[in-house]
């Protein structure tokens, strides 16, 4: 698999103001590799192979489901179900059950998609880091955005440090803070609001919500990011 096909320009990414941007980046290259596989990689010899052995979880299913090519789908649950009859659910003894249960759970815990997905997002987050260290204009597209989830302000706090960010480390972490803790005290208020407009005396027809009426499902958002 081409390693382009798993990462984006992380520029790109900070260039659009919408929401999380690191969830963007999640559901581009989630997209990028559900058509790939939806796609070419069913010709792709050694893309078979590994995805008769790991599978693909729930969600990843579901998306799927919902895609043109259901006959690429099935060709690849054929040659995975094989694998599990093979592997798996065969009358071949083992020293116990329990190794039985650990090749089956092997199978069930893993997803292609997820494994490409991961590997993709580490290489672009290290990119977000060096960008942050080395470019001018990219601290600055950072600095103007709307917010981070609050997974994803977890995650790039804690993979920041002195040393892939030497000059810019304490910057980076007041700007990451500062966006976040600013959109955070927003959404309190809206959902305030929100909560506020089922007193009776905010009732009528030229009731003002504001911002408010989307404000649970923005703040469930940033609570758990909004990745698919």
């Amino acid at each position: 698999m081409r390693d382009d096909i798993c990462t984006i320009p992380v520029s790109e990414v900070f260039e659009v103001n919408d929401g999380c941007p690191i969830c963007r980046m999640y559901n581009t290259v989630q997209e990028r590799i559900i058509e790939y596989i939806m796609g070419a990689a069913m010709m792709e010899p050694d893309i078979r192979e590994v995805t008769n052995k790991t599978g693909f979880c729930e969600k990843h299913y579901g998306k799927m489901l919902h895609r043109k090519g259901r006959l690429q789908l099935a060709l690849m649950l054929q040659s995975h179900i094989d694998e599990i009859n093979n592997q798996v659910l065969n009358d071949k003894p083992l020293r116990s059950n329990k190794s039985k249960g650990e090749k089956a759970r092997r199978i069930t815990d893993s997803c292609f998609i997820c494994d490409k997905i991961e590997w993709g997002m580490n290489r672009m987050i290290d990119t977000l880091y060096r960008c942050y260290e080395t470019d001018m204009d990219f601290r600055k597209l950072f600095s103007e955005q709307e917010m981070f989830c609050m997974p994803h302000f977890e995650m790039l706090m804690g993979g920041a440090d002195k040393k892939n960010m030497r000059s810019y480390y304490g910057e980076f972490q007041k700007n990451l803070t500062r966006i976040t803790q600013d959109y955070s005290k927003t959404l309190h208020s809206d959902v305030t609001h929100f909560c506020s407009m089922y007193d009776y005396r905010n009732s009528g027809k030229d009731a003002d919500w504001g911002n408010s009426k989307d404000s649970i499902e923005r703040t469930i958002a940033f609570l758990t990011g909004n990745e698919g």
